[in-house]
């Protein structure tokens, strides 16, 4: 008797994280910005992403993949944007600057101000996650939070204002109605970072933290270039060629957001900690993608060791190749701010180089970093004021403000910190991850400290 079963696709429930047919032209955009020789064929990555979804377009897209894999650099690319650890290191340039390694108490301190802040800085950004600043500003203004200096809370948030707004600002994680951070992505990796360092070691390999993000956490809690790597590294596609097979956020800011532990395990050690943040990174982004995550890392480890905000920022740029985009761009920042741009000056650079109301433009590391400097310099080492701009200039809020908070923590200590903002914290962290649903952030701090050398 013969089989009859067909299987049957359904091309319209594919999980929009990782629906490499409807994402081509995002795909255009990405290499373009990569530097590849992709521009004559515009018009096919156009016509197949207008086709209907379905067998024909997934095949033509598979050509189109295959196509971006093998492209060539385009002629008179400035940039050169390697993706391996020992390239990337020739290509730095060294930031020496004055340290002072604080003692062990001390660094407690600092160690809590780094995992409050973070927390802290995620939970300022987190109820207006996806905002455009074309509804930040006059929302925040409205609430009489302009310039933003504090926590947006649910008594702000009236009916009336709600009707004047498309973005959906009801039922949000707000500070009056939190008992500790909830649960979100940019808070989970410093805690699952800290349960891959406990269990494979300061010298955990890449395949260690693909095999952790599957065992720790659902797919679900992981998303753009993570979900797309999870779902590649059930396929058995392991690093680095899990960033790359059909991952047009491969240069998004996932990455970014991942890096702060190992600045915290490396105090005063940032090339240490952008190395581990490169084994990190590496099995989901590429290029400036995995830069973010050196930077960020670099800095916190900067942070320890130092108040200037210019040698943090500095401290972590010597870690990424000083020929890569992100580094122009932090560069520009920095420039700006010590030439006497002002803040709504440097606001107007960062949105006019990318467009928020793209998803690679809302997202992609680089306008996010942009965002994470200029908070640190114009902040002039005040946490509130500092996670205040790097939320207040919207794109991608609930991680710049974590970042931000996980620098300033670093450098101030839990006693920088005003109460006004660790109140909502209340000590404690909401996680995914399985098996450390509630952290207490002081036990965290304890279990940091062993993993320092």
């Amino acid at each position: 008797m013969k089989n009859s079963l067909k299987i049957k696709i359904d091309y319209n429930n594919i999980d929009g994280f990782n629906g490499y047919p409807s994402d081509l032209m995002k795909e255009y955009v990405q290499s373009v910005e990569e530097g590849l020789d992709v521009e004559k064929y515009k018009s096919l990555f156009e016509a197949v992403s207008q086709m209907k979804n379905g067998e024909y377009k997934t095949r033509l897209s598979d050509v189109i993949f295959d196509m971006v894999l093998n492209a060539d650099i385009r002629k008179g690319y400035k940039y050169n944007e390697p993706s391996e650890l020992k390239e990337i290191k020739a290509l730095r340039k060294p930031h020496d600057f004055s340290s002072v390694m604080p003692d062990r108490e001390t660094l407690r301190k600092k160690l809590l101000g780094a995992w409050t802040g973070r927390a802290c800085g995620c939970l300022l950004g987190k109820p207006v996650e996806c905002i455009r600043s074309d509804e930040l500003i006059p929302l925040l203004k409205e609430t009489d939070n302009y310039p933003m200096h504090k926590y947006i809370l649910s008594s702000d948030i009236t009916d009336e204002v709600c009707s004047r707004y498309n973005f959906w600002l009801k039922g949000k994680c707000y500070a009056d109605t939190v008992d500790g951070m909830p649960v979100d992505d940019d808070t989970n990796y410093v805690v699952l970072a800290q349960r891959i360092v406990e269990d494979y070691g300061r010298d955990f390999e890449s395949e260690d933290v693909a095999t952790a993000w599957m065992k720790y956490q659902s797919v679900y809690s992981y998303f753009t270039a993570e979900r797309t790597a999870y779902i590649n590294f059930i396929n058995c596609l392991t690093p680095p060629s899990s960033a790359v097979y059909k991952n047009v956020a491969r240069e998004w800011i996932g990455a970014q957001i991942r890096g702060d532990y190992f600045g915290y395990i490396n105090p005063g050690e940032p090339e240490e900690a952008a190395e581990m943040a490169f084994r990190d990174a590496r099995i989901s982004h590429v290029k400036n993608g995995v830069y973010g995550e050196m930077f960020a890392s670099a800095m916190i480890a900067c942070a320890a060791v130092t108040d200037s905000i210019e040698d943090i920022v500095l401290g972590g740029l010597a870690q990424i190749p000083e020929t890569s985009r992100l580094y122009e761009a932090v560069v520009r920042i920095l420039d700006g701010y010590k030439n006497g741009v002002s803040v709504d000056e440097c606001f107007g650079i960062i949105h006019e180089a990318y467009d928020e109301h793209t998803d690679h433009g809302w997202c992609h590391t680089i306008p996010n970093a942009m965002i994470v400097t200029a908070g640190l310099l114009y902040g002039g080492g005040d946490f509130g004021k500092s996670i205040c701009i790097a939320v207040g200039m919207a794109f991608d809020t609930d991680c710049n403000g974590a970042t931000v908070g996980s620098v300033l923590g670093m450098r101030n200590s839990i006693d920088g910190i005003s109460e006004c903002w660790k109140k909502p914290i209340n000590g404690k962290i909401r996680t995914s991850i399985f098996g450390s649903e509630t952290i207490d952030i002081e036990q965290a701090v304890d279990k940091t400290l062993e993993h320092i050398v």
